[in-house]
């Protein structure tokens, strides 16, 4: 098996690529000076959960048992990411007239509504969220985290997955 995708290394990579990616968010917030929209918070929080749980689980080095309970706990804010940038990708692609209006800022919905309310409000998606911004080869930020989201998952499942046909 290829050192890069033993299980240990590979949630090391992970972890540090999330690192890299929350600090690349936070460089665009304070140092270029874009606003994140309350989608981009909550697409930053599935990668701070992802970056944890595989920190957590290269320090660890689980068995076998404990590696897929690591994936699946990484899988599942992979998942929940997929399913933020999805949403985030299908507002930016409406038509001008059908976004949604612009809504209360984030911090403000969090110090005045429960939190389910907040959720319900950030998902129901505001016209700052359909703002496209910043964008690399065609892309915006929304679909490069759709892309680390899908791609953390699949290679975590095949790594897990040779790991274990290794051991057999």
């Amino acid at each position: 098996m290829s050192v890069l995708f033993r299980p240990r290394i590979w949630f090391f990579l992970v972890a540090v690529a999330c690192a890299g990616m929350v600090s690349y968010a936070l460089y665009v917030q304070h140092v270029e000076f874009l606003e994140p929209c309350p989608l981009c918070v909550f697409q930053r929080v599935a990668f701070i959960w992802i970056g944890v749980v595989a920190l957590l689980a290269a320090i660890h080095n689980p068995g076998a048992v404990g590696r897929w309970i690591y994936g699946l706990l990484l899988g599942a804010g992979a998942v929940g990411g997929i399913g933020i940038a999805g949403r985030h990708l299908w507002l930016q692609s409406l038509p001008a007239d059908q976004v949604p209006d612009c809504g209360m800022g984030l911090n403000y919905m969090l110090d005045t509504l429960p939190f389910t309310e907040v959720l319900a409000e950030v998902f129901y998606g505001s016209g700052e969220c359909a703002e496209v911004d910043w964008s690399l080869f065609g892309l915006s930020m929304p679909g490069w985290t759709l892309l680390w989201y899908t791609g953390i998952t699949i290679v975590t499942i095949i790594v897990l997955i040779r790991a274990q046909k290794a051991k057999a």
